[in-house]
């Protein structure tokens, strides 16, 4: 009867233990709220997103993907936090298109409207930028215009095509930009007529 009491006493201080990184709600027959799968953002226009994981460039209407666009080419540097100019990082974020330009030596420019408030707004805390030049970087991108592009964080970050330049490099699967998302040159010609100023594009 010890043995048995104390196995009872044993195997509760297991389940207390094991329930003390547990959620205090406890919910029958459903997933609790934190475990239900959160809706991707609707938006109305078409937007890019571009995984650079998968080496991918998709072309979305709200979360359903409309054309896709396989083998990109990022940063030699790879793709992450950026953190100046010539680190040759391509930045993650949420960006909008700033500019096009439609005769650039990489056939098509696709410019970004980087650095963004969430890149000034780290760069300002880390002392890398002062005030004034977060101030313009932060008003530009209120106001919807290209933010400056001659800071410290960098700029004409876009996304292009490989121009008059070696396609064999591209089509190896090589990082080669410096910081820029790139294509190849039929690829870039197909993204264009999806392209709009102010068009969202999301790189993760």
């Amino acid at each position: 009867m010890w043995k048995l009491s104390k196995q009872v006493m044993l195997l509760g201080m297991l389940v207390w233990l094991s329930s003390a990184c547990a959620p205090n709600t406890v919910y029958e027959n459903e997933q609790p709220p934190l475990l239900t799968k959160i809706p991707e953002p609707v938006f109305r226009e078409p937007w890019l997103l571009i995984d650079t994981k998968a080496d991918k460039l998709i072309v979305m209407q709200n979360a359903q993907p409309v054309e896709v666009f396989h083998q990109i080419a990022v940063g030699s540097s790879g793709a992450g936090l950026k953190y100046q100019r010539g680190d040759n990082k391509t930045p993650l974020g949420v960006f909008r298109v700033g500019w096009v330009n439609d005769h650039s030596r990489f056939n098509k420019f696709i410019g970004l409207d980087y650095p963004n408030p969430d890149y000034a707004e780290r760069a300002l805390r880390e002392h890398r930028i002062d005030r004034s030049t977060y101030e313009r970087i932060h008003s530009a991108w209120i106001s919807g215009r290209t933010p400056p592009q001659d800071t410290p964080l960098g700029g004409q970050i876009g996304i292009h095509g490989v121009g008059a330049g070696n396609p064999r490099v591209h089509e190896a699967g090589i990082d080669w930009t410096s910081g820029c998302v790139a294509l190849d040159n039929w690829q870039i010609n197909a993204l264009r007529p999806w392209i709009k100023v102010g068009m969202r594009v999301e790189i993760r």
